[in-house]
């Protein structure tokens, strides 16, 4: 396993390759949770693959909604947050045929009962709310893999909760270099990161599709009238205790995060001021940080065009690295 600082002591030797389904605008979990990290890998010199896999959204819905607005908005989120398009491939996951061919031949390496163990599928079975899933949604993983290893990619950023998920990507690339006799895939290992939890306004996890998240591109008022409906507690005392008081310690350590200092100092200052106070502080505080951000989104967000330009351009960098890993593999597997 890997931080950004052990690998900031050799960054041109990584390829790290993420990304973010297109399901709705990110959010502050986002930011906090993954893109502040990727900006910082690319400034490393660390060779930055962003995938934006429009195809995994419908593994729990019918029809994907508007996916190719959704990917455009993705780029703009991510070059407002600092990603530099001439220096990471942004590209789009029904874009790269080659890559999604790789998916055959890894489906072969796992069993039925495997997938059906996966952590991933498990979470989004239980969330889809469904009575029945598709065929696709226990692919989820494989799809996943391909994503990581047509690229050969050999760190994957992951929190904690994901290890499981990575490690049957491992898999597979090892039990293909095993079947094949030769080693075509590395085995990528997790880029861990310390990211805060920060819940969202109801007091669960903040996520696009629960509906209680703060977009990065909310303008100030929509960002004070959805933390005034943040759910608190009773206590007028306010304190940084993420066991005992989930909810107020999420907004103090989100005002932290925005003013780079301590929760716990955060808490203190604000004292017997109540929810009231806190939710005035978390307000000015994010209003503040992301002001530099919203201005570049808003800018950005007037040239359609030009987003479209970078999907295209990281489509084309994208398949061209495809094309070569399926040759490869299709040369060892005896399909040339």
């Amino acid at each position: 396993m890997h931080t950004i600082d052990t690998v900031s002591r050799d960054p041109g030797r990584h390829r790290v390759l993420t990304g973010d389904r297109p399901t709705g605008p990110l959010h502050l979990g986002h930011y906090f949770g993954t893109l502040q990290n990727r900006v910082r890998l690319q400034s490393l010199g660390v060779e930055l693959l962003l995938v934006v896999p429009d195809y995994q959204v419908l593994t729990d819905r019918d029809v994907a909604d508007r996916p190719a607005e959704h990917a455009e908005n993705l780029v703009l989120d991510y070059l407002a947050a600092g990603v530099d398009p001439d220096r990471a491939v942004v590209f789009t996951h029904s874009a790269v045929p080659a890559l999604n061919q790789l998916l055959l031949p890894f489906l072969s390496l796992v069993s039925v009962a495997e997938l059906g163990r996966n952590p991933t599928v498990k979470d989004e079975i239980a969330h889809s709310r469904r009575s029945g899933v598709s065929g696709l949604m226990f692919t989820y993983p494989v799809h996943q893999a391909a994503d990581i290893l047509f690229c050969k990619a050999d760190l994957v950023p992951v929190g904690q909760d994901q290890l499981p998920h990575l490690e049957l990507t491992r898999t597979i690339a090892r039990r293909f270099n095993e079947r094949y006799g030769t080693r075509v895939f590395p085995e990528p290992e997790a880029l861990l990161s310390a990211a805060p939890l920060l819940l969202g306004t109801d007091g669960d996890k903040m996520s696009k599709s629960r509906g209680n998240a703060i977009p990065l591109g909310a303008t100030a008022d929509e960002t004070a009238r959805l933390l005034r409906g943040a759910k608190t507690d009773t206590d007028r005392h306010i304190t940084y205790d993420p066991d005992r008081r989930p909810e107020v310690s999420s907004l103090v350590l989100l005002a932290a995060l925005c003013q780079d200092r301590a929760p716990e100092e955060v808490a203190e200052e604000i004292g017997h001021g109540g929810a009231a106070r806190l939710k005035q502080t978390v307000t000015e505080a994010v209003n503040e940080h992301f002001r530099p951000l919203r201005a570049r989104r808003a800018e950005l967000a007037g040239d359609r065009g030009h987003l479209r330009r970078i999907l295209r351009d990281g489509n084309e960098r994208a398949n061209a690295i495809a094309d070569t890993t399926l040759a490869e593999v299709r040369a060892v597997m005896g399909m040339v």
